[in-house]
């Protein structure tokens, strides 16, 4: 996702990473595995680390939506939305047919080890088996020369991913599969004694604050392609998500605390194309259900969120494709949401005494978008209006727990859903030698829920609430382009430009003002050079990466002293050379020297710093 244009990847530990798409990150992008939401009612405000749940080496590809698509995936893809394609049995022939893959990779900077095995199994044209395998041991990440060795930074997890496919025709099958994640120990440094200063942040006082995640996935899945009916194609889902956090924290002065939630979320899902004399129509509907407990040892009512409580939603929609003349086509829908929660313990931050409350809220969006072909299959300019939304969560309406550093929040209740609108226009060029894309987005921001100071102490640190406030807008310029001007060379690079400001609470007075959307990427731009010989079996990269000063700041981003150094992020320039090696048709080798000139850096709002210079060997052996 790095090298996307407008996509920020912030990171607060090693293993939390959490990508800003188009100003925005957390519950306010989507992030789905085959269709499915990640996203669930605990997720929590700003950063957080359940992208990093997902393993990127059980993955086939991603495809990205920047922007808000709430008419086709529902509530939080405002910023964007990612779709996670798992790997699957291939291979399908005559008999039976074995693929297997091992793979190794070996880096110094994070002094990691990661290894992989993959089992591919099909049986005529009709049935297949995949297994993966995962393990990753990363140790304490180390930066640049001035900061050097990051210590507890390090830690361990372990991935599996099984899928069975069965064909009842060519163009039909039904599809099992289960995945698992297990981290173990993920510490969060920047909020320890262990942290170090870079260009004047704040070091913590916690002994240890440290994270184990587990994330469990199991779906059926009927997939039919080409039925040659009203309907010509359909998915229809049935899923059983699990996630599991616990987080564990000693305080300097030696107090310690468990807390942490489970989640157990059922999915139902219908989407189905048809080719219509009014236009190519996508419709459905889906629904979800959180079951959640949450605990901790602070408290006998809540842990992080309300306790023994239920999160529903039902989403039904529809979207239009229709081809006015032959060069232009007309993208329209719509989408109903409906969200009920049903909060059962939350605990009173004043009083201390419990509380129950339920909730339900409705949503109505559309989008509308034109596309003109220039050039059919070469080159189209667009334009379009989008609507999307997010409705307010378990974590916005009964949240008890740290949110930024020395900050605590506390319950919500009674919150609204936030509108956004965005609009867009762009080109996209594509030829076999040239691709061009350029794109200007301007999204306005309504009853965005917002922290509000109130000016009292909680559990030694300041107290939030939220409340509808946020009016503002975010805009951005993207640019990208790539360029065979040989045979044998690419030429490509790319550009990001983004602006936002947000109705906040600066003060604990109940007085807004409007300031800079937090964590704004700063002006971020990459130009590379690719060599391909002849034969295609070796390759060799040269990579450069430049971002601007962020001191484009707000108030809360000039509070989180241990993640935004005084004055902003500092400017950064990086640069870096791969390679590649197709030894021979089952051996591929690449090689990685990163960070040449050991720059020091951090990307902007992250709690430790990128790595240093940095050897990384990987190796694949398919036989």
């Amino acid at each position: 996702l790095r090298d996307i244009p407008s996509v920020m990847i912030q990171k607060t530990a090693h293993g939390h990473g959490s990508p800003y798409i188009r100003g925005f990150t957390s519950f306010r992008t989507l992030f789905l595995v085959d269709g499915i939401r990640l996203n669930n009612s605990v997720f929590r405000p700003g950063p957080n680390q359940y992208w990093n749940t997902v393993d990127p080496y059980g993955l086939d590809r991603m495809e990205v939506v920047k922007g808000p698509a709430s008419v086709l995936y529902g509530s939080d893809a405002i910023g964007g939305t990612v779709n996670a394609i798992t790997k699957g049995p291939t291979g399908y022939g005559e008999g039976v047919n074995v693929k297997q893959r091992i793979f190794y990779r070996f880096s110094t900077a994070e002094q990691s080890h990661t290894a992989r095995y993959e089992l591919s199994a099909t049986f005529d044209h009709d049935f297949g088996v995949w297994v993966g395998g995962t393990y990753k041991d990363y140790g304490d990440l180390r930066a640049g020369d001035d900061t050097a060795t990051q210590r507890y930074t390090g830690y361990t997890e372990w991935d599996g991913d099984f899928k069975l496919e069965y064909f009842f025709a060519p163009d039909t099958k039904l599809v099992f599969a289960q995945q698992v994640v297990q981290q173990n120990d993920v510490p969060r440094t920047h909020r320890t004694r262990y942290a170090k200063s870079f260009r004047g942040t704040t070091i913590g006082s916690d002994r240890l604050r440290q994270f184990d995640q587990e994330r469990r996935l199991t779906y059926l899945q009927l997939i039919a392609e080409d039925m040659g009916k009203f309907v010509d194609a359909m998915r229809l889902t049935v899923s059983w998500h699990e996630q599991h956090e616990t987080r564990y924290r000693i305080r300097g002065n030696g107090r310690d605390q468990y807390d942490g939630f489970d989640v157990g979320t059922l999915g139902l899902g219908a989407q189905f194309e048809s080719a219509t004399q009014i236009g190519y129509l996508t419709y459905g509907a889906e629904y979800y259900r959180d079951n959640v407990n949450s605990f901790s040892t602070r408290s006998l009512i809540q842990g992080p969120i309300a306790d023994e409580s239920n999160y529903s939603t039902i989403g039904v929609y529809i979207q239009d494709e229709i081809p006015v003349i032959d060069e232009l086509d007309l993208i329209f829908g719509a989408r109903y949401n409906y969200v009920r929660a049903d909060l059962g313990q939350i605990q009173d931050p004043v009083r201390g005494t419990r509380f129950s409350y339920d909730d339900n809220s409705e949503s109505v969006v559309g989008s509308a978008r034109l596309v003109y072909h220039v050039l059919p299959d070469h080159w189209n300019v667009y334009g379009g209006v989008a609507q999307g939304f997010r409705a307010p969560n378990l974590s916005d309406l009964s949240r008890f727990g740290d949110a930024r550093s020395n900050e605590i929040e506390t319950p919500s209740v009674g919150l609204n859903p936030e509108y956004y609108i965005a609009y867009e226009i762009g080109t996209k060029v594509e030829y076999e030698d040239l691709s061009l894309q350029a794109a200007y987005y301007y999204t306005t921001i309504d009853d965005m829920i917002v922290r509000v100071p109130t000016g009292r102490i909680v559990r030694d640190n300041r107290e939030v609430t939220k409340v509808n406030a946020g009016d503002g807008f975010v805009q951005g310029v993207e640019l990208g382009t790539s360029y065979r001007f040989h045979p044998d060379f690419t030429a490509f690079g790319s550009i990001a430009w983004m602006d936002g400001e947000v109705e906040t609470f600066p003060t604990s007075f109940p007085r807004s003002a409007r300031e800079p959307l937090s964590r704004l990427m700063p002006l971020t731009g990459q130009v590379g050079l690719r060599w391909d010989a002849p034969d295609r079996n070796v390759w060799v990269e040269g990579l450069c990466i430049i971002a601007d000063a962020q001191d484009d700041l707000s108030t809360r981003d000039t509070l989180d002293t241990s993640r935004v150094p005084p004055g902003g992020t500092p400017s950064y320039t990086v640069y870096s050379l791969r390679g590649g090696w197709k030894i021979n048709d089952g051996v591929n080798l690449t090689v990685g020297l990163e960070n040449l000139t050991d720059e020091d850096y951090r990307i902007h709002g992250s709690g430790l710093n990128e790595p240093g210079r940095s050897l990384n060997i990987g190796i694949s052996i398919e036989f």
